[in-house]
C-alpha cells in the first residue's frame, strides 16, 4: 500500500497543476481520502471476474443509418 506521505507529495504536486491552493489539513484530508480510494481499488481489481460477471452490456454501437458512410 502506498504510505501517506508519499500521497500527500502527490497531492501537493498535482494540486497546482488543477489550479487549487490547498492548506496543509486540506492536503492531508485529501490524502486521507486518495489512500482509502486506491486500498478499495486494489480490493476490486483482485476479484477475478468474466465478461459474464459484467452487469452492464458491452457497448456495441448501433449501425449507421442507411449502411456504410
Amino acid at each position: 500500500m502506498i504510505s501517506l506521505d508519499d500521497v500527500q507529495a502527490y497531492v501537493r504536486v498535482t494540486a497546482p497543476l488543477l489550479e487549487l491552493t490547498l492548506d496543509d489539513a486540506q492536503v492531508l484530508r485529501i490524502s486521507q481520502h486518495l489512500q482509502r480510494t486506491a486500498a478499495m481499488a486494489a480490493q476490486l481489481q483482485a476479484v477475478p471476474l468474466s465478461p459474464a460477471d459484467e452487469l452492464a452490456e458491452i457497448y456495441c454501437p448501433a449501425p449507421y443509418p442507411g449502411g456504410k458512410p
